[in-house]
């Protein structure tokens, strides 16, 4: 005899509610399990966004770059990554993996944005050539006349603009950045550089400086009569599209994506100001979209913002820059290494190469592209390692049709 129709149906509502608990429960004990563990679970390398279709052959193989990225992010130390690349003037590949936070699932996209570190440098070199171009002031003018809080020892009555820019200021390379990092005002110890021993006669040598290049900032504010953040807008950001590009903190943590900065390890850290306070070396964010725009925009793909004369400026080696330190293999296979206005430039295979690497407490970036190719890479990435670094020798390698090297030298996990 078959039950009553009323019993049938409580059974199987109460079946189907023994079922929904069940997967909460177990949505629960995997949520809880994911928090407690120690070992972060690694977003899956497949990119947000990947290569972008074009009506010609690609001649870089972008499902190889694609594997090669995905090997990197196993690394142990590797958090979020983004990508762009492009290929004689036209955008191959645009891709976000990983994540903006460790153990967050917040995916990395073409519109995260990430720091640029020392890649500003090349904004304010753009901006001060762009106003030299308008003969509101002159790169060859004396470092004096232009009203900063700089001083310089030694007789420094012919150091100019272009020296400026170019790290020839005669002073011990990175000098005082670890007063900076104590917390002390940036103009304040860029007006006391002229009680250091001179290092060289300014002009003649190339030392990396942060501090006293930020007097460039001062100078595009005198110049210009506003703030250095208004001018980048104005005359770079603005005309070049770069609608997420921005100097300052907030600028990057009021971004609807951002990437949170990261030590060895996947372990977060909190943003500082202590670089974003000299702005023209270390104060640019933005996406990986924008930073691709950036690119094309000093390869010659904007010519009524960057004219050929200003890129001329810009790019053309003004002093060698001899290795300091140990160097890896990357490093010494990029040969008659060059600083020009805030830019670097290279030899590789027979090929002239411009760019700029930068590196910030939880952020790296870099920018490396053939001006006569009009082809290139750019990469931000949220942790202190250099390892993603080494991916843009594989591209031009791929680019160039030579045999490929492991540049990244990983192994995968097992």
């Amino acid at each position: 005899m078959s039950p009553p129709r009323r019993q049938t149906s409580r059974r199987v509502l109460w079946a189907a509610i023994a079922v929904l608990l069940l997967l909460i429960a177990l949505a629960i004990g995997l949520r809880l399990a994911h928090r407690g563990s120690s070992v972060t679970q690694m977003v899956p390398p497949k990119p947000v966004g990947g290569p972008v279709v074009q009506d010609t052959p690609a001649r870089v193989d972008y499902k190889r770059l694609q594997e090669r990225i995905a090997l990197l992010m196993q690394d142990r130390d590797t958090v979020g990554l983004a990508v762009g690349a492009v290929e004689r003037g036209k955008v191959r590949f645009l891709g976000g993996f990983g994540e903006t936070e460790a153990g967050s699932g917040d995916r990395v996209t073409p519109d995260t944005v990430f720091r640029w570190a020392s890649l500003s440098k090349g904004v304010a070199a753009t901006l001060v050539a762009r106003l030299a171009e308008q003969k509101r002031l002159s790169l060859e003018a004396p470092l004096r006349s232009m009203g900063t809080s700089l001083t310089l020892p030694g007789d420094w009555s012919r150091v100019t603009v272009a020296n400026l820019l170019s790290h020839r200021v005669g002073v011990v390379r990175n000098a005082w950045d670890d007063r900076l990092e104590a917390g002390e005002d940036p103009a304040l110890i860029r007006s006391q550089l002229g009680t250091l021993p001179l290092y060289c006669k300014p002009g003649t040598c190339y030392a990396y400086q942060n501090i006293a290049y930020d007097a460039s900032s001062e100078i595009v504010r005198r110049v210009t009569g506003g703030s250095y953040a208004d001018a980048a807008h104005r005359l770079l950001f603005g005309p070049l599209g770069m609608s997420s590009a921005t100097i300052g903190r907030q600028g990057l943590e009021t971004a609807p994506s951002w990437a949170r900065p990261h030590h060895p390890g996947k372990h977060e850290i909190h943003n500082n100001d202590i670089y974003y306070n000299i702005p023209a070396a270390g104060g640019v964010n933005s996406s990986i979209k924008d930073l691709t725009r950036w690119m094309l925009a000093q390869m010659g793909g904007a010519p009524t913002v960057l004219s050929p004369a200003v890129l001329e400026e810009l790019h053309r080696p003004r002093v060698s820059t001899p290795p300091h330190g140990a160097r890896g293999a990357m490093d010494r296979a990029l040969t008659n290494a060059h600083y020009g206005l805030g830019w670097r430039s290279f030899d590789y295979a027979g090929h002239h190469l411009v760019g700029h690497r930068g590196s910030v407490d939880g952020y790296g970036s870099l920018i490396l592209f053939d001006p006569q190719d009009r082809s290139g890479i750019v990469m931000l990435w949220n942790d202190t390692r250099q390892t993603p670094s080494r991916l843009q020798l594989e591209f031009f390698d791929m680019l160039y049709g030579l045999p490929p090297i492991d540049w990244l030298d990983l192994k995968p996990r097992k």
